[in-house]
């Protein structure tokens, strides 16, 4: 099984792969491509383009999925730069219908800072000189292998905001330097945004979450931003631990 899809070579091997994995692409691609009301622009556009990579992680349990999480960034952190302007690394998580029987959204929450926490111990590389380790600062990203990265979280369990419902569990990870033209800084920027909020809630028939805001804005924590409650409700602390063991050399 490959490693990193891109979307032609993942329709081609599709009907091959597993029915779980054909489901989550499917609900994917009807996601962002039959219609044009998905709010990220961006994402849509490197849908389209064949600039997004795809990774399917069969086991949900931390160690597991961390592990296959952390070949996966290695892997498109090596060529992200080559995708486009517009990518991200999309990783689809197996939560079979029993699991997600069991799991509501604040489960879902700890299982995806778990995740995260357990893949950047498995990280061989020194964290970015530039990004603070503090998520509490307002200039934190979760980094790897030396790239620091935006992440966002979908889960079966969100129903409010469909934004961020998806079938399986499902992580986006995108460079921050994919966001150098789109930040508050920029008109390009600043009009994107614009045309991301209203779409966003149109599409989810209520106003966006508080805690979106602009990165480096010192009112500002980006790891609020990656797993978004149904609610207006946020946690009063960041659940992540950074690199909890040495990096682990191979």
């Amino acid at each position: 099984m490959e490693l990193l899809y891109d979307k032609s070579g993942l329709e081609a091997e599709l009907d091959a792969l597993p029915d779980w994995q054909q489901a989550a692409y499917h609900a994917f691609e009807s996601m962002l491509a039959d219609t044009n009301t998905y709010p990220c622009v961006p994402a849509r556009l490197g849908f389209l383009e064949n600039q997004l990579r795809f990774s399917f992680i069969e086991d949900p349990s931390p160690l597991e999925a961390a592990d296959d999480l952390a070949h996966a960034l290695k892997a498109y952190g090596d060529v992200s730069r080559e995708c486009g302007s517009y990518t991200s690394l999309v990783a689809f998580i197996h939560t079979p219908d029993a699991f997600q029987q069991q799991h509501d959204i604040e489960d879902y929450r700890s299982l995806f800072w778990s995740i995260l926490s357990q893949t950047s111990a498995l990280d061989e590389s020194d964290w970015p000189a530039h990004i603070p380790l503090d998520p509490e600062h307002h200039e934190w990203e979760f980094s790897f292998a030396g790239e620091p990265y935006f992440a966002f979280c979908a889960t079966p369990a969100h129903i409010d905001r469909q934004s961020r419902h998806f079938p399986c569990l499902l992580i986006a990870f995108q460079p921050r330097w994919v966001f150098d033209e789109l930040n508050g800084s920029t008109e390009f920027g600043r009009k994107m945004k614009n045309i991301i909020r209203k779409r966003l809630v149109d599409y989810d028939g209520m106003p966006g979450h508080p805690d979106l805001k602009w990165y480096g804005q010192a009112d500002n924590y980006e790891w609020k931003q990656y797993f978004i409650s149904d609610d207006d409700s946020s946690p009063s602390r960041c659940p992540f631990h950074p690199q909890q063991q040495p990096p682990i050399k191979k």
